[in-house]
Protein backbone atom coordinates (compact mmCIF):
# COMPACT_ATOMS: atom_id res chain seq x y z
CA UNK A 1 0.00 0.00 0.00
CA UNK A 2 1.10 3.42 -0.84
CA UNK A 3 1.72 5.96 2.22
CA UNK A 4 -0.86 8.76 2.59
CA UNK A 5 1.56 11.32 1.66
CA UNK A 6 2.26 9.99 -1.56
CA UNK A 7 -1.56 9.47 -2.30
CA UNK A 8 -3.40 12.61 -1.05
CA UNK A 9 -2.49 14.89 -3.80
CA UNK A 10 -4.00 12.18 -6.15
CA UNK A 11 -7.64 11.30 -4.39
CA UNK A 12 -9.54 14.14 -6.09
CA UNK A 13 -8.46 13.53 -9.54
CA UNK A 14 -9.06 9.81 -8.42
CA UNK A 15 -12.59 9.95 -7.20
CA UNK A 16 -13.38 12.63 -9.71
CA UNK A 17 -12.45 10.04 -12.65
CA UNK A 18 -14.21 7.40 -11.31
CA UNK A 19 -17.49 8.98 -10.82
CA UNK A 20 -17.59 10.48 -14.11
CA UNK A 21 -16.98 7.01 -15.76
CA UNK A 22 -19.83 5.36 -13.62
CA UNK A 23 -22.75 8.09 -13.89
CA UNK A 24 -22.89 7.93 -10.87
CA UNK A 25 -21.24 6.28 -6.94
CA UNK A 26 -21.69 6.35 -3.29
CA UNK A 27 -19.15 6.71 -0.91
CA UNK A 28 -17.69 3.17 -0.02
CA UNK A 29 -18.55 2.18 -3.60
CA UNK A 30 -15.57 4.92 -4.85
CA UNK A 31 -13.20 3.25 -1.90
CA UNK A 32 -13.58 0.01 -3.02
CA UNK A 33 -13.40 0.34 -6.71
CA UNK A 34 -10.24 1.73 -6.13
CA UNK A 35 -9.47 -0.43 -4.05
CA UNK A 36 -10.29 -3.52 -6.37
CA UNK A 37 -8.22 -1.57 -9.30
CA UNK A 38 -5.37 -0.91 -7.86
CA UNK A 39 -5.01 -4.38 -5.75
CA UNK A 40 -4.74 -2.82 -2.52
CA UNK A 41 -2.21 -0.18 -3.26
CA UNK A 42 -4.25 2.69 -2.91
CA UNK A 43 -6.88 2.50 -0.16
CA UNK A 44 -9.05 5.31 0.54
CA UNK A 45 -10.07 6.37 4.31
CA UNK A 46 -13.62 8.04 4.60
CA UNK A 47 -12.06 10.43 6.58
CA UNK A 48 -9.85 11.48 3.40
CA UNK A 49 -12.72 10.77 1.29
CA UNK A 50 -15.51 12.87 2.04
CA UNK A 51 -13.77 15.96 2.79
CA UNK A 52 -13.35 16.11 -0.88
CA UNK A 53 -16.90 14.84 -1.85
CA UNK A 54 -18.28 17.49 0.32
CA UNK A 55 -15.92 20.33 -1.65
CA UNK A 56 -16.78 19.21 -4.66
CA UNK A 57 -20.34 19.56 -3.89
CA UNK A 58 -20.10 22.80 -2.52
CA UNK A 59 -18.07 23.66 -5.61
CA UNK A 60 -20.87 22.61 -7.73
CA UNK A 61 -18.83 20.01 -9.47
CA UNK A 62 -20.81 17.36 -7.54
CA UNK A 63 -24.25 16.74 -7.42
CA UNK A 64 -26.07 14.59 -4.92
CA UNK A 65 -29.03 12.59 -5.21
CA UNK A 66 -30.45 10.56 -1.55
CA UNK A 67 -31.48 7.46 -2.27
CA UNK A 68 -33.25 5.58 0.64
CA UNK A 69 -32.48 1.51 0.97
CA UNK A 70 -35.12 0.37 3.89
CA UNK A 71 -34.32 2.43 6.71
CA UNK A 72 -30.67 3.79 5.41
CA UNK A 73 -29.75 6.49 2.94
CA UNK A 74 -27.39 5.78 0.19
CA UNK A 75 -26.01 9.49 -1.17
CA UNK A 76 -24.82 8.90 -4.75
CA UNK A 77 -22.82 11.69 -6.35
CA UNK A 78 -23.11 12.93 -10.26
CA UNK A 79 -20.60 14.72 -11.79
CA UNK A 80 -22.48 18.36 -13.07
CA UNK A 81 -22.68 20.04 -16.90
CA UNK A 82 -20.01 22.52 -15.29
CA UNK A 83 -17.91 19.78 -13.09
CA UNK A 84 -16.97 18.29 -16.59
CA UNK A 85 -14.60 21.01 -17.75
CA UNK A 86 -13.47 20.73 -14.32
CA UNK A 87 -12.45 16.97 -14.44
CA UNK A 88 -10.85 17.85 -17.88
CA UNK A 89 -8.42 20.61 -16.65
CA UNK A 90 -7.53 18.15 -13.40
CA UNK A 91 -6.93 15.37 -15.71
CA UNK A 92 -4.74 16.72 -17.87
CA UNK A 93 -2.71 18.73 -14.98
CA UNK A 94 -2.57 15.60 -12.82
CA UNK A 95 -1.10 14.17 -16.60
CA UNK A 96 1.37 16.74 -17.28
CA UNK A 97 2.63 16.49 -13.23
CA UNK A 98 3.15 12.48 -14.27
CA UNK A 99 5.19 13.27 -17.45
CA UNK A 100 7.18 15.72 -15.09
CA UNK A 101 8.06 12.95 -12.23
CA UNK A 102 8.88 10.89 -15.07
CA UNK A 103 11.50 13.16 -16.10
CA UNK A 104 12.99 13.33 -12.86
CA UNK A 105 13.40 10.06 -12.05
CA UNK A 106 13.82 7.87 -14.92
CA UNK A 107 16.51 10.20 -16.96
CA UNK A 108 19.66 9.07 -17.06
CA UNK A 109 22.35 10.65 -15.14
CA UNK A 110 24.94 12.53 -16.49
CA UNK A 111 28.49 10.70 -16.31
CA UNK A 112 31.47 13.37 -15.16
Amino acid sequence: MYSKELTKGTLLPIILKLISENDKMYGYEITQKVKEMTKGKIDISEGAMYPILHKLEADGILETEKVYIGKRVRKYYRITPSGKLAITEITAELNDFITTLHLIFNSEKIKL
